[in-house]
C-alpha cells in the first residue's frame, strides 16, 4: 500500500510537471508571456485533479458514503486553493525581488511560509470533523494522511525552486 501510494506520488508529480512544460511549449510566440494567476490556475487545477484522482484510488466508498464525500471535498479544496495562492504568489514576490530583498523582505518570506503551514493545519482540523460526518473516522483520518503526504511534496517542491536568502 505505501509503495503505490508512493509511485502514485511520484507519477502525479511527474505529469504535473510534465502538463505545465508542455501547456507552456505549446504556446504560440505571438501571445502575451503567462501571468502568474495563469501559471496558478494551471497548476492548482493540475494538483486537484492529482489529489483528487489518488484520493479517490486509496478509499472506498459506498455510494452513500461518496455522495457525501466529494462535494465536501470539492469546498476543502477550494479552501485549500486560496492559501496554496496566496503562498505561490508570496514566492513569485520573493522571486521577482530577490537581489534587493533586505531583513524585512526575508521575514516576511519566513513568516509566510510559517503562516501557510498554521492555515493549512486549521484547515485540516476543520475539515476532518466535517468528512468524520460523511464517511466515518478511520476513512477520514485516510484522507488527511494522504492530503498532506501529497502537499508535503508540493512543499518540497516548491521550496526546492526558492533560492535561499543570502
Amino acid at each position: 500500500m505505501r509503495t503505490a501510494l508512493a509511485l502514485t506520488v511520484a507519477t502525479c508529480l511527474v505529469g504535473v510537471s510534465a502538463a505545465w512544460t508542455n501547456a507552456q511549449q505549446a504556446r504560440p510566440a505571438t501571445l502575451s508571456p503567462t501571468t502568474v494567476d495563469e501559471v496558478l490556475q494551471a497548476v492548482r487545477a493540475d494538483l486537484q485533479e492529482s489529489r483528487s484522482d489518488i484520493v479517490a484510488k486509496n478509499l472506498t466508498l459506498t455510494s452513500g458514503q461518496a455522495a457525501q464525500f466529494w462535494p465536501l471535498f470539492e469546498k476543502y479544496q477550494a479552501e485549500q486553493n486560496v492559501i496554496m495562492d496566496d503562498q505561490l504568489r508570496g514566492i513569485q514576490r520573493y522571486i521577482e525581488n530577490f537581489d534587493a530583498l533586505d531583513d524585512t523582505a526575508a521575514l516576511g518570506l519566513i513568516n509566510a511560509h510559517i503562516d501557510r503551514d498554521a492555515k493549512m493545519s486549521a484547515l485540516r482540523q476543520r475539515w476532518l470533523a466535517e468528512f468524520q460526518k460523511a464517511i466515518g473516522a478511520k476513512l477520514a483520518v485516510r484522507v488527511i494522511q494522504i492530503d498532506r503526504r501529497l502537499s508535503l511534496v508540493h512543499q518540497l517542491q516548491f521550496a526546492s525552486k526558492i533560492p535561499l536568502v543570502h
